[in-house]
C-alpha cells in the first residue's frame, strides 16, 4: 500500500507546477487580503492565510495541469482547460475549502478572486505559450522567466488594442477589396 501511495504521489508532483505554486499564492493572498481590509484585521488575516496554505498546495498542481493542457491537440480544447476548466475547478475546490474550515468569505472576496483568477488564467495562457513559468524540459529558469515579464505583461496588456487594431485592419481591407470589384 506504501508503494501505491507513492508512485500515486510521485505521478501527481511530477504534473506540479513549483513556478506558478510560488506567484500564485502570494497574489491571491495579496488579493484576498485587499477584499477583506473591511472586515478588519483579523478576519483578514484569516482568510488570506487560508488562502495562502490551500493555495501554495494546489495552484502548483493546477498550472501543471494547464502546461500539460497546451500539449493537446485541439489548440481550443487546451485553451478553454487552461482559462475556464482548471481555474474553475480550482474556485470551486477553494470555496469548499473555505467552507470546511469555517471561514466566511464574504461576497465581495469571493467576486475580487474570481475576476483575479481568471485574469489570472488568460495571463498563464498568455505566458505559457510563450514559454515562460513552465516548468521540466520545457522551462528555463525562474530569473529568465522573470527577465521576460516586463514584456509579456505589455503584451498582454496591450493585447485587447492589438486584436481590436487587426480586426479593424481586416474589416477596413475587405471593404477597399469589395469597392475595387465595384
Amino acid at each position: 500500500m506504501y508503494s501505491a501511495l507513492r508512485s500515486y504521489l510521485t505521478r501527481v508532483f511530477a504534473c506540479w507546477n513549483w513556478k506558478c505554486a510560488l506567484m500564485s499564492a502570494t497574489a491571491r493572498s495579496l488579493v484576498t487580503l485587499a477584499a477583506m481590509v473591511r472586515t478588519g484585521l483579523h478576519g483578514g488575516l484569516a482568510v488570506a492565510g487560508v488562502e495562502l496554505a490551500y493555495v501554495s498546495l494546489t495552484a502548483g498542481l493546477y498550472a501543471g495541469l494547464q502546461q500539460r493542457a497546451l500539449s493537446l491537440r485541439s489548440r481550443l480544447a487546451g485553451n478553454l482547460l487552461v482559462v475556464v476548466g482548471v481555474p474553475g475547478l480550482a474556485q470551486v475546490l477553494d470555496w469548499l475549502t473555505h467552507r470546511a474550515v469555517h471561514a466566511a468569505e464574504p461576497r465581495r472576496a469571493l467576486i475580487a478572486v474570481c475576476s483575479f483568477a481568471l485574469i489570472s488564467a488568460l495571463f498563464h495562457l498568455h505566458v505559457m505559450r510563450r514559454g515562460v513559468f513552465l516548468t521540466g524540459g520545457a522551462g528555463c529558469t525562474l530569473i529568465e522567466d522573470f527577465r521576460r515579464i516586463p514584456r509579456l505583461v505589455l503584451d498582454f496588456i496591450l493585447m485587447p488594442v492589438t486584436l481590436f487594431s487587426g480586426l479593424t485592419a481586416r474589416v477596413n481591407g475587405r471593404a477597399a477589396e469589395s469597392e475595387a470589384v465595384l
